[in-house]
């Protein structure tokens, strides 16, 4: 298994650590690094390590789901090398200045037990999305709950968030129940290259009308893909039990989420900068200190590199042959 190329853009990676640089020094200049010191430097190390088992669980209910929509495709492949291969991929998510190196990781490991590297990709962007669909519900969730309680996301938050989940259930059933519609939309690109386009199209009909006769296997997907983003709100909110900072778990089940969606943006070095601005913004709308908010979101982010690191020995040790 040979790592991901990373395209070589000096000027993309440059501007990324000039925003990621830049945003965590305006950050820093406006705290009392002393004071978030000393938060840090209390932390409970039992809360850490709950912390970091919670990761793992997380990390194994993921390739649990991953395992399922191969399993609707009729690939085989063993729940442990699927957890290995997550492993992997998280740690070059985490070591790559990019957030793509995983997915191509990942890829890589099934297209072998897959037939084609378009069915194990197309596996992967259905995995991603049924996740963003339970990333967006888990954030209704929490903003319906604090509704009442803070104005943290506008008086019309809650309404926007169930809105844009059934928005993406609205764009996703069209896609799986009418696959031979998909196919004819993207007919004109076999302009590019009759052969090498149509049989890419080919594979992804095949595979979307395979997931249409398996939905009970999306279904469950979409339940694991909550049930991991409740467990990431639950990592934050150990870290916050750990450092003492009082942060109703409601509201971590908006501020996570929002956190991951706006570090998709490419536009800062693994979230780095843009994730602290906003735990920073968030909690400074809830009353709470700015040296709270960089202690939560630099140790979450501290923990998730630690626990990768489980990824590059997975990595140096993996069989030949990839997740099956």
């Amino acid at each position: 298994m040979n790592p991901p190329r990373v395209q070589r853009r000096p000027w993309l990676w440059v501007a990324k650590g000039l925003i990621s640089g830049g945003l965590l020094y305006v950050l820093f200049s406006r705290v009392d690094v002393e004071r978030l010191w000393a938060i840090a430097r209390t932390a409970s190390w039992t809360w850490l390590a709950a912390a970091l088992a919670l990761y793992l669980l997380m990390v194994v209910v993921s390739a649990w789901r991953w395992g399922l929509l191969l399993r609707a495709q009729h690939i085989v492949a063993r729940t442990t090398a699927l957890v290995r291969s997550y492993l992997v991929a998280t740690f070059f998510n985490n070591f790559l200045p990019s957030n793509i190196g995983g997915d191509v990781i990942r890829i890589r490991d099934t297209a072998g037990a897959a037939g084609s590297k378009t069915l194990a990709t197309t596996v992967v962007l259905v995995d991603r999305g049924i996740g963003l669909l339970g990333l967006v519900f888990v954030a209704a969730v929490g903003a319906s709950v604090t509704a009442r309680a803070a104005d943290t996301i506008g008086p019309w938050g809650a309404a926007l968030l169930w809105v844009g989940c059934l928005a993406g259930v609205g764009v996703a059933v069209p896609i799986i129940m009418w696959p031979e519609g998909v196919g004819r939309m993207l007919h004109p690109l076999k302009a590019l290259h009759q052969e090498w386009v149509g049989e890419r199209i080919s594979w992804l009909v095949t595979a979307l009308a395979k997931f249409r006769s398996a939905p009970g296997a999306l279904g469950l997907g979409l339940v694991g893909a909550v049930v991991v983003q409740a467990m990431l709100v639950g990592f934050y909110a150990a870290i916050a039990f750990a450092l003492g900072v009082p942060i109703p778990i409601a509201h971590l089940a908006i501020l996570v989420p929002l956190s991951f969606v706006i570090q998709m943006a490419p536009i800062s070095v693994n979230g780095f900068g843009v994730r602290e601005a906003t735990f920073s913004v968030y909690f400074s709308r809830l009353g709470l200190p700015l040296e709270s908010a960089l202690a939560v979101s630099l140790i979450g982010a501290a923990l998730m590199m630690v626990f990768s690191l489980t990824g590059a020995v997975a990595y140096l040790t993996a069989p030949r042959g990839g997740a099956s």
